[in-house]
């Protein structure tokens, strides 16, 4: 299997930036990790190992981006206004210097948002908020409400609002969006949400299914038995659904 190491300075960032890339052929695949993960944790859990025959069939290629969460949404040291700013650069060095070099390396036309946990939050929120750049989402056991508080798992923002936020907030954004256009885009995505039935996110997936149905974009969403929030389970649900 083709493996390529990629490192650049990102001047959006003001840091160097780290990525992997898998594969070398088929639908571009956009990879997030998890909140404390790096660009090399969807290899370290056996991930990428999970889809190993479609990635050597040239079926897919990966490209397994690294986390700043620590520097925005888990960066409490910093104001919740810096935190939701920081996570904006980090979606514009997306935008503006990973996809760029998606389609420089593979001309193939599907793009995949994809990730599990905290990286589902950014598929989704991304591929909500970009759907002319992608063909599918697919996000395992994510959050798509950081203001909301549930288990061990609270307020990102510590009770701080404003329309950063709210604009980067797929349970809060979608239900108030009319654009046709965009509505038109998000219709045409093909949409992959998997949740455990005992993870403590359950309600909100079901909550964000029940709001992309009243606006007519059709999806599917898959519970799993139990919490289902682990490499174990992400490792079955990949071959299935990416």
């Amino acid at each position: 299997m083709k493996r390529e190491y990629h490192r650049w300075y990102s001047h959006r960032l003001g840091r160097d930036m780290e990525l992997l890339v898998f594969g070398h052929a088929g639908a571009k695949v956009l990879v997030f990790p998890t909140r404390d993960g790096r660009f090399h944790e969807y290899e370290d859990i056996g991930l990428v190992g999970s889809l190993a025959h479609k990635l050597e069939a040239g079926q897919l290629q990966l490209f397994c981006v690294d986390s700043l969460d620590h520097e925005s949404f888990y960066c409490f040291w910093r104001h919740p206004a810096d935190r939701i700013r920081r996570h904006m650069q980090f979606e514009d060095y997306i935008l503006n210097e990973v996809l760029p070099l998606m389609a420089a390396l593979n001309s193939h036309p599907c793009t995949i948002a994809h990730g599990v946990s905290l990286g589902a939050f950014h598929a989704v929120n991304l591929a909500f908020r970009h759907p002319h750049l992608f063909r599918k989402v697919c996000a395992f056991s994510g959050r798509y409400d950081l203001t909301m508080a549930v288990e061990c798992f609270g307020n990102q923002f510590d009770g701080y609002y404003d329309e950063n936020i709210y604009f980067h907030t797929p349970s809060h954004f979608l239900p108030n969006l009319e654009c046709p256009q965009r509505l038109g885009q998000l219709r045409n995505l093909d949409i992959v949400l998997t949740i455990g039935e005992h993870d403590p996110f359950l309600d909100n997936n079901q909550g964000l299914s029940h709001t992309l149905w009243l606006k007519g974009i059709s999806h599917r969403l898959h519970i799993w038995h139990g919490r289902a929030h682990r490499g174990s389970a992400w490792r079955k649900m990949a071959p299935l659904y990416v």
